[in-house]
């Protein structure tokens, strides 16, 4: 895929209105949708079912140019009536280029701020907490949790503490890679938690053995991380044909055929894939709209990518 004159244009102005400091995101299509949401179970609160990662791609430093470019993304996010943006401590820059683009937006009113603590030490995941409301500009996450499970015990009792205060509405755990499912498991069955974020796509597959009909007994939200192993189904598929049944969910490209795969599952709650580029965002939100694939469809997507 290649950008096109708007991009071009896009960008210009979106340098000279950063130069301002307030960009106001694109308009929405009139009478445009609104995007497909997921009640959170702990509240019943709708998220949108495609939210935004921000790994590798937002780890852009202090490169002014790409700053703007990742303001132009977030822009089309809420644009298109996006809510989460995930990020950690892990990811280098991406926190403070997140405050960077958000206090260039004029529109954030959608926004659900989640990140993670990702320390050994329990005094020290107090100050990343802190750091990280710092670099976003948030006085208050609506999400924190346990990066890969790195000293849950002492975070989780942090994380506790500051929901009881206010200081956070939700809080959660997460793995990736599709790793540490057993000790997951183990903490969605004994704590009181209101979110788990592990990786599942159309080719890893192993959350639905156990983590996803775990935390639809115990009404825990779900957020699904490498939607699409980092790029490498696209490596994969991108220069397949999409299969002609793809219409009968509405299905236009191959994101949202990964994306729909995923979100169509009765426990996932949110998907957040990551993008630097304001087209391939447009066709990741384009996921959270039309209809979904039914489990008999689900089953043909699966037999169908196996099969390229």
């Amino acid at each position: 895929m290649t950008a096109g004159p708007f991009r071009l244009d896009r960008r210009q102005f979106l340098t000279a209105a950063a130069a301002a400091g307030v960009v106001a995101p694109l308009a929405r299509p009139a009478g445009a949708a609104g995007p497909r949401t997921r009640p959170i179970p702990a509240t019943g609160e709708r998220l949108p079912v495609i939210g935004m990662g921000t790994w590798i791609t937002f780890n852009v430093g202090d490169d002014a140019e790409l700053r703007d470019q990742r303001t132009e993304v977030l822009g089309m996010f809420f644009a298109l009536g996006g809510g989460m943006i995930d990020s950690s401590p892990m990811y280098g820059s991406s926190e403070e280029v997140i405050g960077y683009g958000l206090r260039r937006l004029k529109d954030t009113a959608g926004l659900f701020s989640a990140t993670k603590v990702w320390t050994p030490l329990a005094w020290h995941g107090v100050k990343q907490m802190e750091t990280s409301e710092d670099l976003w500009g948030e006085d208050r996450f609506d999400l924190f949790q346990v990066h890969n499970l790195l000293n849950w015990e002492g975070h989780l009792k942090t994380l506790k503490e500051w929901k009881a205060k206010g200081r956070v509405r939700y809080i959660g755990i997460t793995t990736s890679h599709g790793s540490r499912h057993a000790e997951m498991a183990k903490v969605m069955a004994s704590e009181p938690i209101d979110f788990v974020q592990f990786t599942y796509n159309v080719l890893d597959r192993e959350a639905e053995a156990r983590l996803l009909p775990l935390a639809a007994d115990r009404g825990i939200a779900v957020i699904i991380n490498r939607p699409f192993q980092r790029g490498a189904l696209f490596d994969r598929f991108a220069d397949k044909v999409l299969p002609p049944w793809a219409d009968d969910f509405d299905c236009a490209n191959w994101a949202e055929f990964f994306l729909k795969f995923i979100v169509s599952h009765p426990a996932v709650t949110c998907a957040i894939p990551a993008t630097s580029r304001v087209d391939h965002m447009r066709e990741n939100m384009g996921a959270a709209r039309g209809r979904l694939p039914d489990a008999k469809m689900r089953q043909e997507m699966i037999r169908y990518v196996e099969s390229l």
